[in-house]
């Protein structure tokens, strides 16, 4: 696979033409890049320039999906080829080019629109809005549960987004990666990667949740490499790979990649949007909340908080699925303890280290998804149901290959045509399906989705 690429022009620097001159100007009399400035005449005189049609603002009229204008954003050439590059030719970029962000040396002639080297800052379709600066940013911030970024980026994937910086989707958000972004977190405008962290909070890699972003932003060099991807969840225990959602050559995706991306792997940063409902609530399961371990005290007779709901999914993941008969819930109940007891000895633990009340190794362990799980450790093994969250799209995990291997040996494996694998595909939902109607089963019992008594039959 190919690994996506991120380049820019060198702006023309003898052109004579109002434009070009404006530019220069600007570049000269801006701040320098250390004070909040943009590269130009302080740094390695490189700017991101991208070209309306001579002579031309921007173009108002909607055309197709987008809206047609003449901006960009960050330009990532996706697995399938190509380099990035705007299609203008150096020669063309002579007439209207973009402005820097505004500032008190930059000349009138060039609007406080919020433009930068490479996206514009504004409202949805290219106008005024939108809020720029941390002020507005956190003023701007809506409420968003992680289902609902998720649902927001899966919106994109289905209807396979063309990735062009210069264009608006029928939404108004930029078609390009920070676009994307801007649509998933619903920012009520665009904004750029040297911009969006304003709207996250900082967090590191084992606090990584569906929802969450990867961003890098190259400040000497915005359009060389800056890129930002949406955080799907990871693929297997190891963590080294996640699927991705992002907006790259030629359309939206979502894939597994490599943490933390193909290119620049070790200068992504992981954000997490402001306006999260459950973002600091531990009620929100696996995928949101804090990983510091609560205490102890939140657990065991007589507990009735959201760390308790939180344990008891993180639980059910692992393969505890098995001892909850409703909940997971926010009240202690025999559940949860014998799910706890059941992790711990997973481990190896005994004793009082197994006691069905959880301390801080077993919820380290729950939170980073490390250790063994329950009925047969990380392979999949052992005939125990593990839970229906194992067995969804975009999971691969040792479960999903248990699962399709012995679908094959009872004689349901008619629709793969390789694998059976560790990552979920439909090809194994229409082979379980297919095996829960050979049960007699219909309706939701027969929606290819095993559950503890399908399960049961395979394995028995």
């Amino acid at each position: 696979m190919a690994v996506p690429v991120f380049v820019e022009f060198d702006p023309a620097g003898a052109c004579s033409c109002g434009g070009c001159v404006q530019w220069r100007r600007a570049l000269q009399q801006g701040p320098a890049v250390r004070d909040g400035g943009y590269p130009g005449a302080h740094g390695a005189r490189r700017a991101l320039v991208l070209v309306a049609t001579a002579g031309t603002v921007l173009s108002s009229g909607v055309s197709g999906a987008g809206h047609a204008v003449a901006l960009g954003g960050d330009a990532p050439a996706g697995p399938a080829g190509g380099s990035g590059r705007a299609s203008s030719s150096p020669a063309a970029t002579h007439g209207l080019l973009r402005s820097p962000a505004p500032g008190p040396d930059v000349p009138a002639a060039f609007p406080a629109s919020g433009a930068t080297p490479q996206g514009q800052v504004g409202g949805l379709y290219g106008g005024a809005g939108s809020g720029r600066g941390a002020v507005t940013a956190a003023r701007a911030t809506r409420t968003l549960t992680r289902d609902q970024i998720i649902a927001r980026a899966q919106r994109w994937i289905s209807a396979r987004v063309p990735y062009d910086m210069h264009r608006y989707w029928s939404d108004g958000y930029r078609q390009d990666c920070s676009g994307f972004i801007s649509m998933a977190w619903n920012l009520g405008g665009n904004q750029w990667t040297g911009s969006l962290a304003q709207y996250g909070i900082r967090i590191s890699k084992s606090e990584l949740r569906p929802g969450d972003i990867l961003l890098f932003h190259n400040p000497a060099n915005p359009g060389a490499g800056s890129h930002v991807t949406l955080f799907g969840g990871w693929t297997d225990s190891s963590r080294t790979r996640y699927i991705a959602y992002e907006q790259t050559r030629p359309h939206t995706v979502k894939r597994p990649t490599p943490y933390a991306y193909w290119s620049n792997s070790t200068r992504y940063v992981a954000y997490r949007y402001r306006g999260l409902a459950d973002g600091g609530d531990p009620g929100g399961g696996t995928d949101g909340g804090t990983s510091a371990f609560p205490g102890a005290g939140h657990f065991g007779p007589g507990a009735d908080n959201a760390y308790v709901t939180r344990l008891g999914r993180m639980l059910v993941a692992r393969g505890g699925g098995r001892f909850y008969t409703s909940g997971p819930g926010p009240r202690w109940t025999e559940a949860d303890r014998r799910a706890t007891e059941a992790f711990q000895r997973a481990q190896g633990w005994s004793g009082a280290d197994a006691d069905g009340i959880p301390g801080p190794s077993t919820w380290s362990y729950l939170v980073n998804g490390v250790g063994r799980d329950i009925g047969g450790g990380p392979s999949g093994g052992g005939t125990a149901f593990p839970g229906t969250g194992w067995f969804r799209p975009g999971q691969s995990n040792g479960y999903v290959t248990s699962l399709g291997k012995q679908l094959v040996t009872k004689g349901f494996g008619t629709y793969y045509t390789s694998g059976p694998g560790p990552r979920w595909t439909e090809a194994d939902r229409r082979n379980v399906e297919a095996f829960q109607r050979a049960q007699g089963w219909t309706g939701r019992d027969a929606d290819g989705y095993p559950g503890p008594e399908t399960w049961r039959r395979l394995f028995r």
